[in-house]
């Protein structure tokens, strides 16, 4: 029987010349599999025929948008997940559901073997493999472009030999990842870390220079999820979606980034996610309202470990089910609505309110009809203080006090 690989498809020249180029070094018959995460561009069906006209015997398409915007991008925005602070995670999000769905071919088509188009000193091989062997361990894994040679100018050559019918010519000088939770841009001039990036970088977002008038924004969310935009109801791909649309115009959420990679190199980064960055920033406030404090402070412990763990490719390891299983018992009362202002690259919550808010008016006021007992502080800091202060005694009794220095102050 003849051995089977799933490969997964962009229809890009690369993934399309990757299918007769692994046909002929393994002999095996090709299985493409396109995944549709918001990335836009061609229809599915168009690229499902491009990749069986290029030689593939199956054509697998899917439709993901509606489940990565849920299974997805949901639990990073519970998660707060930005790598470094700053980075939501774009692609690194969009591997896992890929990852699955290629999974999902080998069993339906009885492949052996799947492939992806990555380089070798990129994250997402290790996402495409180690997800893959974390639900199907009997799986091989196969990386063209790394594993046989197929470099651009191969590539080109094979096309043009073969008359596949792929563009060879166009070569857009950035290499671009994108789908509906944002867009990442990297190689070509960003390479040096100097260069300013160019207006043409950016897709998502518009020039937050010269902004049109502010737009103000509620956000509903339900258990940390978005579930209306001023007042009227949205899927998670519809809030993601309009988010993306009227922060974008706002030019909310470019990053500009020199991050860690996890094979050891620093790499410069440009990224575009305007309806991330606004709906992490809106749910961040909702959860100060409505966590409570001790929670709230191991809940960012677990937010940066989360990250790391999906940045590295760790999706579906044992630690980050775990973590889930705590971040979602943290969600359990953040609901309410985050009043937002978007203008001028900024997202700005304005107001928050919840029926869940352990915010006290009463307790928080300066004013009459304040419920704060400040008689208790007293005794409160006492306490509070009391090792602090028994240490400090120490250091006085054995000589170790604290250097006040000897320069007098005003009015000395």
């Amino acid at each position: 029987m003849t051995e089977r690989v799933v490969l997964a498809y962009s229809g890009g020249l690369d993934t399309s010349v990757g299918i007769g180029w692994i046909a002929e070094a393994t002999g095996a018959e090709v299985i493409a599999v396109a995944v549709d995460v918001g990335q836009g561009g061609e229809d599915l069906e168009v690229i499902r025929q491009r990749a069986l006209d290029c030689g593939a015997v199956e054509a697998y398409v899917a439709d993901a948008r509606d489940e990565f915007a849920a299974e997805y991008c949901m639990p990073a925005l519970r998660a707060n997940g930005m790598y470094l602070d700053r980075y939501p995670l774009v692609s690194a999000l969009s591997r896992p559901v890929i990852v699955k769905h290629l999974v999902r071919a080998a069993r339906q088509f009885g492949a052996t073997t799947v492939a992806h188009g990555c380089t070798g000193k990129g994250n997402d091989q290790v996402r495409f493999e180690v997800g893959i062997t974390s639900l199907a361990p009997d799986l091989k894994c196969l990386a063209p472009v790394r594993d046989l040679a197929l470099t651009r100018d191969k590539a080109i050559e094979f096309a043009e030999r073969k008359k596949l019918p792929i563009a060879t010519t166009k070569h857009n000088p950035f290499s671009i990842d994108q789908n509906v939770w944002g867009r990442a841009v990297e190689t070509g001039f960003l390479e040096d870390i100097w260069n300013e990036p160019t207006k043409d970088v950016y897709t998502y977002t518009d020039d937050p220079t010269f902004p049109p008038v502010a737009d103000e924004v509620v956000i509903t969310f339900d258990q940390g999820v978005p579930v209306a935009l001023d007042g009227a109801p949205v899927t998670p791909l519809q809030a993601i979606q309009e988010m993306n649309r009227r922060a974008g115009a706002q030019g909310v959420g470019r990053i500009d980034i020199v991050e860690d990679r996890l094979v050891g190199i620093k790499s410069r980064e440009v990224y575009e996610a305007p309806g991330a960055i606004a709906l992490i920033a809106a749910h961040q406030e909702l959860e100060n309202v409505t966590v409570e404090r001790e929670q709230a402070r191991f809940k960012r412990q677990v937010e940066q470990r989360w990250t790391e763990l999906v940045y590295d490719g760790q999706w579906f390891s044992p630690l980050k089910k775990s973590l889930d299983t705590f971040i979602d018992d943290t969600q359990r009362y953040v609901s309410g609505e985050v009043r937002m202002v978007l203008h001028g690259g900024r997202a700005t919550v304005t107001g928050r309110r919840s029926e869940t808010s352990l915010y006290d008016f009463n307790l928080a006021t300066y004013d009459s009809g304040d419920t704060f007992d400040q008689s208790a502080a007293r005794g409160f800091i006492e306490i509070y203080g009391l090792s602090s202060k028994l240490a400090a005694a120490r250091d006085v009794k054995f000589g170790n006090a604290e250097d006040l220095g000897s320069q007098g102050g005003i009015g000395a």
